[in-house]
């Protein structure tokens, strides 16, 4: 299904590349073999700017004491996008340090209101839900990017006394509400079932909920052919469980948003192979893409990481931009590889005895034959 979007189809794409910490330096190359692969089949006029390697990393913070250099946002603004690998190494630099100084800076600084992730059940993979099939689990979840319970509005009141108090704030804005139910909206009357569902506390958070609900409801107004209802997050992680196939388009804040769209993807399989796109509609400042699962200290420089998100995360850019074509070939050739790429191409995750080279290398092949 393809990503509704204002964004024209530019001449020539120019891509930042970052592949930052972890497997994220042991998936990217996978990503950008498949990237040219799909540029060169259909003869697409891409630049992969590749100068970026450092960035986003946690060696250069216990080198330079910055997660990024100064002047990056100018030296970024320019590019279409940035297709980002992952970031952290808590062993080295705390998470909140690691993620607030790079990706949230990225979702905050070029307006990437908008998370985007698919939750899809691919060929190949064993579901953990009893008695699914493919086509049975295959929606999308938006989540509110750059505003919400995530703020940094707050502080520390007395620390390390018995009168030690912390407050963080919720924030919700009318046009940062409105716009991500927007797209919500306009993602979901693009879909044959033509229907919303939307993620709320409102019976316990009394003010902010109560609000998104209001705003929903507003919205709908506009979209007369599309049905809309409604769950509470604690009933809603239960039926992403119990009945998935009930789902569309699912729209939520920033917390709620994060967790169904970790939870989703979980419930196809294998959370390695769920990408995500942090994107700015307009068009204004780059749009993100990249895999849902991090850095995997555990497994970085093992080279099994797999590299299905990141590749996905490369197939959602090429679609968010007008290249249907070339995007739904690296659809087709990332479930063929899952389906049928055999014990010795896939990743340990995926019950296989294959590496990351291995099943990238497999995709990069297939997008050539296919």
């Amino acid at each position: 299904m393809p990503i509704r979007t204002t964004v024209e189809k530019p001449r020539a794409l120019r891509i930042a590349v970052i592949p930052g910490d972890g497997i994220g330096q042991e998936v990217m190359p996978e990503g950008l073999a498949c990237l040219r692969a799909a540029a060169a089949r259909f003869n697409l006029d891409i630049e992969l700017d590749e100068q970026f390697k450092d960035w986003a990393t946690c060696d250069r913070y216990l080198r330079t004491g910055s997660m990024l250099p100064e002047g990056w946002k100018e030296t970024l603004a320019p590019y279409d996008a940035i297709y980002f690998g992952a970031v952290g190494m808590p062993n080295l630099v705390p998470d909140h340090i690691s993620l607030w100084g790079s990706l949230i800076q990225f979702r905050r600084e070029f307006d990437q209101y908008i998370s985007l992730r698919p939750c899809r059940l691919m060929p190949g993979i064993a579901c953990p839900l009893a008695n699914k099939k493919v086509g049975d689990i295959d929606f999308w979840v938006v989540r509110e990017n750059t505003e919400g319970e995530y703020s940094s509005i707050g502080g520390k009141m007395f620390p390390g006394t018995d009168r030690e108090v912390v407050i963080q704030e919720t924030v919700m804005s009318r046009i940062g509400v409105d716009r991500v139910l927007k797209y919500a909206f306009d993602l979901a009357q693009s879909r044959p079932k033509k229907h919303l569902t939307s993620a709320t506390k409102s019976n316990g958070i009394s003010i902010t909920m109560p609000y998104w609900d209001e705003r929903c409801a507003e919205m709908a107004k506009g979209y007369q052919d599309v049905s809309v209802d409604k769950y509470h997050i604690d009933i809603l992680t239960a039926w992403f469980v119990l009945r998935p196939e009930l789902f569309d388009v699912v729209v939520g804040s920033n917390l709620f948003g994060d967790i169904l769209s970790d939870l989703g993807p979980a419930c196809t399989g294998s959370i390695g192979v769920a990408p995500s796109g942090n994107i700015n509609p307009e068009g204004t400042w780059p749009s993100l893409f990249e895999p849902v699962h991090g850095s995997a200290p555990d497994i970085a420089g093992k080279g099994i990481a797999n590299p299905v998100g990141m590749i996905w995360a490369g197939q959602m850019m090429l679609e968010h931009f007008g290249y249907k074509e070339a995007a739904d070939i690296m659809m087709k050739a990332i479930e063929t590889a899952l389906e049928s790429g055999g014990s010795q191409v896939i990743t340990p995750d995926l019950g296989g005895a294959g590496t990351c080279q291995s099943l990238g290398g497999h995709i990069a092949n297939l997008i050539n034959k296919l």
